[in-house]
């Protein structure tokens, strides 16, 4: 019976990411050909929307979707990723790392994607 009961408990700790990491991605219309590398100076902000997919909103509007190859275990729920280049540009062959509260401990390191230029959808107001 307390094994079944822990196991209960563990699954239902595990619920609030798993339900977050199955969020609905915006609608992306793609607008463009991908590309490999963004402009570090010209990114607004970033979007995680689950283990696989970052929107990266420029100045100006334009939105970039990477989904990362092999995905990243975490990242959907953290919401939260740190990056190193030498360059003045992110690339496809650059690395994340998802950082981990509290305290902001380093999680998995993962591989982006290409960068594709989208449209996004607009959510319906409520």
């Amino acid at each position: 019976m307390r094994k079944v009961l822990l196991a209960l408990l563990v699954i239902a700790a595990a619920a609030p990411g798993a339900a977050r990491d199955r969020q609905v991605l915006p609608t992306a219309t793609p607008v463009g050909k991908p590309e490999s590398c963004i402009p570090l100076r010209n990114i607004r902000q970033s979007h995680v929307r689950n283990d696989h997919v970052i929107d990266f909103e420029m100045n100006g509007g334009k939105v970039y979707r990477t989904t990362l190859p092999g995905g990243c275990p975490g990242l959907g729920f953290e919401e939260s990723f740190s990056y190193q280049t030498s360059l003045s540009q992110l690339c496809s062959a650059d690395i994340i790392t998802v950082l981990r509260s509290p305290g902001v401990m380093r999680g998995p390191s993962c591989g982006l994607g290409p960068f594709q230029p989208v449209t996004l959808a607009k959510r319906p107001r409520r």
